[in-house]
């Protein structure tokens, strides 16, 4: 079995490369001895045949929920209604939830310029504005409170397990304050809830509270995890609040899952070479530090997307890498010395979208002025661009480790394709690492502590 270089996801019957990725920067033969021997990657390779074939059959049959949910349109159907009802007489919807509730909404979101200063109004185009209390914090979110008009602001609420503390205590001051406010007989028409079925013998206090102020219930995928729903609409009613397609989205998704299906070999699937690198350099290099770089602001919030993914999923029973996620060009002039001449102990992943631009070139007299001659005629794409494709040649002949992820551009198709690869490399690696990719008991465990510290005492 051999190691391709490069492997490229394929989309539609126009046979658009929706995304590259090149490891070339992690082998021997380019970065020399801290690189990657071609045959322990083979042999991790081989270990996921049976995992991939195990895949393979689970999603022919129906029983794999994150590539089932990818063929449905009846849940995207439905939250289209409750989206549009929701924002009727609407000028700010708030997204509340924490952990996977938020960050997968928060990446999509911020396709569409969400979070980006100078973007976010003009992509909204009548619709409302958006925003995410997902990091828990009294004074911040008393102040938001405090200064929403809070007749024409929407709440929707996100909890799987509909127990998360953080979350439902950000409910209950939003519905308290919209009482207090005057408007509690339009509190159902203000608050939507999202959160897994009734289930026998399980409490969910979100739904209790829900069915008590007769807020409508989304239903979330009961069978998918809070940092594997991202295409599913816990994320995609974010997505959509800001205009994007989310079947546009599962569309890329599935451009990743189809290949799988098909029978491509572990050698030429991209999610598996990803995983058989990210576990080999932590396995024989002691590479312990997993860095996700993109070069777009509107890939900012995906990398604390990955970093959740790849944490929870994989750090257990003392395995696991530590994910960081930083964003370029920005951290090339706060974190590469370290990258590039500290502990050798980091792998980097640099995401660069190939965008065609109108923005206009830099005049050539400013461009002397400045002493930056080499920008004349050029746009800020191309420097960035060219940034991306330096960084990564320097970390090559610094002998680090790095691999190229390359969107084609950057919309709702190659971004559902860029996280369904990273959600497969993930649980590939668990198959790897010997881990249960979807469980996170040391979280639960946090949980249970927080419960009993606040519990009345006898």
């Amino acid at each position: 079995m051999g190691v391709g270089f490069e492997q490229t996801v394929v989309a539609g019957e126009g046979q658009r490369v929706l995304l590259t990725q090149d490891v070339t920067g992690v082998l021997q033969p380019r970065i020399g001895m801290r690189g990657l021997d071609a045959g322990h990657v083979r042999a991790s390779l081989a270990r996921l045949e049976t995992a991939m074939a195990a895949l393979r059959s689970a999603v022919a049959g129906g029983s794999y929920p994150h590539a089932t949910i990818l063929s449905r349109d009846d849940d995207i159907a439905e939250a289209e209604t409750a989206l549009a009802r929701l924002s009727a007489g609407a000028r700010t919807i708030v997204f509340l939830g924490t952990g996977g509730s938020s960050l997968g909404g928060q990446t999509l979101a911020q396709l569409s310029g969400w979070n980006i200063p100078g973007a976010s109004d003009q992509s909204q185009k009548g619709r409302p504005r958006t925003r995410f209390y997902d990091n828990l914090d009294a004074s911040t979110f008393h102040g938001a409170l405090t200064k929403l008009d809070l007749a024409s602001t929407r709440f929707v609420i996100t909890s799987k397990s509909g127990g998360t503390s953080e979350t439902l205590v950000q409910a209950i001051a939003a519905l308290d304050a919209v009482r207090c406010a005057g408007l509690a007989d339009l509190i159902p028409q203000l608050f939507l809830a999202v959160s897994d079925p009734p289930a026998p013998g399980r409490t969910n206090g979100l739904r209790d509270l829900a069915a008590a102020c007769g807020l409508p219930v989304l239903e979330h995928p009961p069978s998918i995890g809070g940092r594997y729903s991202a295409l599913s609409i816990v994320g995609l009613l974010p997505a959509m609040a800001r205009g994007s397609d989310a079947r546009l989205l599962r569309a890329g998704a599935r451009a990743v899952i189809e290949p799988l299906i098909a029978g491509l070999a572990a050698n030429a699937y991209a999610p598996a070479v990803g995983a058989a690198v990210a576990t080999t350099l932590a396995i024989e290099r002691g590479v312990r530090v997993n860095v996700m770089m993109p070069y777009n602001d509107r890939l900012h919030r995906f990398g604390a997307w990955y970093a959740q993914l790849w944490a929870e999923s994989l750090g257990k029973g003392g395995q696991g890498t530590t994910p960081l996620a930083c964003l370029g060009p920005l951290d090339q002039h706060s974190q590469l010395q370290l990258f590039m001449d500290g502990a050798p102990e980091h792998y980097l992943t640099v995401v660069r979208a190939v965008e065609a631009t109108t923005r206009p070139p830099m005049p050539h007299d400013l461009a002397r002025l400045a002493g930056i001659d080499f920008m004349g005629g050029r746009t800020i794409d191309a420097l960035v661009a060219a940034q991306a494709e330096a960084v990564s040649d320097a970390l090559m002949q610094a002998g680090r480790p790095v691999r190229t992820i390359t969107l084609d551009r950057l919309d709702e198709a190659s971004l559902g394709a860029l996280m369904m690869h990273m959600m497969l490399e993930t649980i590939l690696s668990a198959h790897l690492l010997g881990v249960d990719p979807f469980d996170q008991p040391a979280v639960e465990l946090a949980k249970q502590l927080t419960r009993r510290r606040l519990s009345p005492q006898d």
